[in-house]
Formats: structure tokens, C-alpha cells, sequence
């Protein structure tokens, strides 16, 4: 049971939104001023809904001295100016008077949902800034001042951008930095990871259906971010171009549109503009996303940054599995250095937990990184497989996939490998397998 307090100095509005909500499970409180709310103590409530004119002080004073307890504004004089104003002062949202009992138990609904899920993510937030600073974006070569400086510029503003970079480089983590740095920080950031969606569900996932809201609607006030935009299905792209061209969308099977306020963050390790010139990918649509376009460089040339990384992670994984501490020698550093990275940062942090996993001594070695400077992933045939070959992980990788993915669906491949789709799909471009062209089952 969620408990609200009505601000409003009319007694019949706020006798019916009293009953209004208590029909719908609420705990509800009434005050006539901002004084009097003052009075009651504000952070005890989940919700508190004002007038915006009310004797004394307006409605938008109880903003600041509540927080973090979100405010619902009404206002009788609806223009876009008094809404606007408010919602720049930090109202969650506005209702116009005399409001509508749906719109209203809708936008109580939306607030309260994004209250759990705020106060839900800024637990996990303070749990990964103690583990492990993710968004502090560590590394100070050029390339990685550069996109810093570009994070600060661009974080700020609603523009739509899109992420480029290899498998592997960070792109949910630049997603989350963008979000952390605008307006929307206190707002959700959705993430939805396209590539693992199979095409049939995309959709419902994102748009929702009559009976539950999608992935955009969860976004309402905050951001989505959109992995690998480019697995997008046609018809998903189009509808994408209207949340972004009109702010609307339409749930499956629903004539009714649905106004949504979210920035969109998108990312792509393919070649959007080849997709594009070959029809997979909506030129119109691109181009709405790549208002800001930022390149994410790969570790290879992050050189520099290497053993901070390297160090950072090594921390982080000594504590998961609860280890005493732990170093590199200048031998493991040195060859950290020279190996080439193709799976980049995500393959640093997994060679590493499987370094503190197997190493017996306080000195990781080059032996406990298992990293070959002078190899390279192999694209291997059916013909060139022997099972008596002592494989690398790549090359067990390849033999597997090229073996079963013709009577086995991508999630089933995913479940037997004990990786999500997601990293199935990813290490099929990092490897160069393509998935076999077949219709029905995915």
C-alpha cells in the first residue's frame, strides 16, 4: 500500500481524489497549504500531489524540501508554459484540472512504479560503486579524454545518440554515463539488448500489449537504450521513428496512442550505413539516432590504460571470490600489453577472474592468463575440425556452433554454451559465423 499526500485548499477536489485513490488501495493524507504539509513531515510518504496555486506558497515549493519523495503537480491553467515551468523546478509530472480519474490513476501509477524502481537502482548503484567504479570510465589516453569530454558536452542534452565500438569495448557502460550525466539521472535507464530478442517478440517487448506496458513505457521520463540497434526488426524501426519524431507510441493491437518522454541512446557494432544502402536498415531512422555519433576506441589502442584496467578488475574479481590479496608481475602486465584484445575490455575482465580462479600464489603470471600475443582467432571450416585437437576456448567455440546450429535454435546453442544470446550473437561477428539462413524457428 502506497501512501499519498493531497495538497489542494479546495475541499471538494480534495475529498474526491481522497476517495478516488482509497477505491484503489491507497493510504492518503490531506493538507490545505504547503505549510500545513510542511507540518506532517513529508519523506514519510511515497507520493505527494499538490495544486500548483495554493494560498501562501505554490505547490512547487514542497519539490525541494521533499525530496526524494516524488510531487505530482495539478494546475487548472493548462498551457504548456505552467507545465513546463513546473516540471523544470523537479515535478515527477502535471495533471490538468479538472482531471480525468483514468489519467490520474495512470500517472500515480507510472510515479510510484519509477519511485521502486529508483529506489531499487540506487541501491545497485551504491553496490557497483563499491565493487567496482564503472562510471568513473577508467582510462586517460586520448581517445578515452576524448569521449569523456564528448559525454560531458552531449549528457546534458536530450540529443538521441548513437554508440559505435567493437564487442566488448563498453558501450552500456557509456549509455549509463550519458544517463548519469543529464536531467533524467533520477529517472530510469532502460536497456534493452535487441540482439537477443527473437524478431517475433520485439514488438510486444518494446511496445507492450493491451494487458502489460513495454520496455519504452518503463522508460517514461528516463532513457532508452536500444544494444545493437541494427537487429531491429522493419516494422519495429518504423514505429521506433514515430517515438522519436512525435513522442508517441501505439501498444500491439491498440489504435489508442501513448504520449512517452524518453531520450534515446542506441548502439551498434555493425556497419549501420552498410545496412542502410543494403535496405536493413531505415535511413530516416538512422539518421534521427545519429544526431551525436561516439566511437568507442578498442583496448588494442588503449595501451596506456591496460594496467589500470587490469588492476582495477583484478580487485574487483578478488573480492567476488572472496581472495586475499592478489598482484600481477611485470611479466603478466608486459604481456596484458602486447596481446591484441579482440573481445576487448569483456575479455580483460573474464581472462582475469579466471587468473584469480586458478592462480595458488599471491603473483599472476603470464601462465595464469593463458594469452598468446602471437595467435589469432581462426575461422574454421567443418572439413578442419578434429575432435583430438587440443582447442582454444575460440576454436571450441567455432566447432560447436558450426555443428549444431543447423538443428538447434540460437537460445538452445546460448544454453548449452552457458552464455546468453546476446554473447552468442556477439562472438558469431567477433568469429566471423554467420547464423544459417532458414525461416520458422530461431
Amino acid at each position: 500500500m502506497s501512501h499519498i499526500l493531497i495538497v489542494e485548499d479546495e475541499p471538494v477536489i480534495r475529498g474526491a481524489l481522497r476517495k478516488l485513490l482509497e477505491r484503489h488501495d491507497h493510504s492518503v493524507a490531506e493538507a490545505e497549504s504547503v505549510e500545513q504539509a510542511n507540518d506532517q513531515g513529508l519523506t514519510q510518504y511515497d507520493l505527494i500531489i499538490s495544486d500548483l496555486r495554493l494560498p501562501g506558497e505554490p505547490g512547487t515549493a514542497l519539490i525541494e524540501v521533499a525530496r526524494p519523495v516524488p510531487v505530482l503537480i495539478m494546475t487548472s491553467y493548462a498551457s504548456l508554459r505552467s507545465a513546463v515551468d513546473a516540471m523544470r523546478e523537479g515535478a515527477v509530472d502535471y495533471i490538468p484540472k479538472p482531471f480525468d480519474h483514468d489519467e490520474m490513476l495512470m500517472a500515480v501509477e507510472r510515479v510510484l512504479k519509477e519511485g521502486r524502481i529508483n529506489r531499487g537502482n540506487q541501491v545497485l548503484r551504491r553496490d557497483l560503486e563499491r565493487t567496482y567504479p564503472v562510471h568513473s570510465m577508467i582510462g586517460e589516453c586520448d581517445p578515452m579524454r576524448d569521449l569523456k569530454h564528448r559525454i560531458s558536452r552531449v549528457g546534458p542534452t536530450e540529443t538521441p545518440v548513437l554508440i559505435l565500438g567493437e564487442a566488448g569495448t563498453g558501450k552500456e557502460l557509456t549509455a549509463r554515463a550519458l544517463h548519469d550525466h543529464s536531467d533524467r539521472a533520477s529517472a530510469p535507464l532502460v536497456t534493452v539488448h535487441c540482439a537477443a530478442l527473437p524478431k517475433a517478440l520485439q514488438l510486444e517487448e518494446l511496445f507492450g500489449s493491451e494487458e502489460q506496458p513495454g520496455r519504452i513505457e518503463e522508460a517514461d521520463g528516463g532513457t532508452l537504450f536500444l544494444d545493437e540497434v541494427g537487429e531491429l526488426d522493419p516494422e519495429v524501426q518504423s514505429r521506433l521513428l514515430t517515438l522519436l519524431e512525435q513522442g508517441v507510441i501505439h501498444r500491439q493491437d491498440s489504435l489508442s496512442p501513448r504520449r512517452v518522454d524518453v531520450r534515446v541512446i542506441a548502439s551498434s557494432q555493425v556497419d549501420l550505413p552498410a545496412r542502410v544502402s543494403d535496405g536493413g536498415f531505415r535511413h530516416d531512422l538512422y539518421y534521427r539516432l545519429n544526431v551525436m555519433e561516439l566511437e568507442l576506441p578498442p583496448l588494442r589502442e588503449r595501451e596506456e590504460d591496460i594496467e589500470e584496467l587490469a588492476k582495477t578488475l583484478l580487485e574487483r574479481s578478488r573480492e567476488k571470490m572472496r581472495r586475499g590479496e592478489l598482484y600481477f608481475t611485470e611479466e603478466a602486465l608486459s604481456a596484458m600489453q602486447r596481446y591484441a584484445w579482440p573481445g576487448n575490455v569483456r575479455e580483460l575482465e573474464n581472462v582475469i577472474e579466471r587468473a584469480v580462479i586458478l592462480t595458488e600464489e599471491d603473483g599472476i603470471g603470464p601462465a595464469q592468463l593463458g594469452l598468446n600475443p602471437n595467435r589469432t582467432p581462426q575461422r574454421l571450416s567443418r572439413a578442419s575440425l578434429d575432435p583430438s585437437e587440443d582447442l582454444s576456448l575460440e576454436d571450441y567455440f567455432t566447432r560447436f556452433v558450426m555443428e549444431n546450429q543447423d538443428n538447434m535454435t540460437e537460445t538452445e546453442l546460448a544454453q548449452k554454451l552457458g552464455i546468453s544470446r546476446k554473447s552468442l550473437w556477439e562472438r558469431r561477428q567477433r568469429l566471423g559465423i554467420q547464423r544459417p539462413k532458414r525461416s520458422g524457428r530461431r
